[in-house]
């Protein structure tokens, strides 16, 4: 059987489903409360995005815990839960090899509270008037 070729615009696209597909089967297994830790379980954890290589062997899995709370407590939880998240994953992906996961604490909301801090700061302010257009 003759293995299927992608265009890189297709494979990026591809890349990109399959990444969104395993961010909903995570985000369902914590809402679910399907992991046992405690940790986890107490936790309401929200999966905020995944990035996948382009051969998706390997994902990395950025996570919030809502309202920010023991984030690098709740990091640590799923890093050691892995084993079991990534044979759910596997399991309701059904891909031909299951991706390998790797959890980090996503960063980018506080990267947006730096900058609305700067942009609200007086001197920002005054060089954004509206006299400036």
């Amino acid at each position: 059987m003759a293995r299927q070729q992608f265009t890189p615009e297709q494979h990026s696209v591809r890349v990109l489903k399959v990444a969104e597909r395993v961010r909903h089967i995570l985000s369902e297994l914590l809402a679910r409360q399907e992991v046992h830790d405690e940790r986890v379980s107490a936790a309401n954890i929200a999966v905020t995005e995944v990035r996948m290589t382009p051969d998706l062997r390997n994902a990395i899995a950025y996570v919030k815990p809502l309202l920010g709370k023991d984030e690098g407590e709740i990091v640590t939880a799923l890093r050691q839960n892995t084993a079991f998240l990534q044979k759910e994953v596997a399991k309701r992906l059904g891909l031909k090899f299951a991706p390998k996961l790797k959890f980090r604490a996503d960063e980018s909301f506080d990267e947006a509270d730096r900058i609305e801090r700067l942009l609200r700061d007086p001197k920002v302010a005054r060089d954004l008037g509206e006299d400036s257009e």
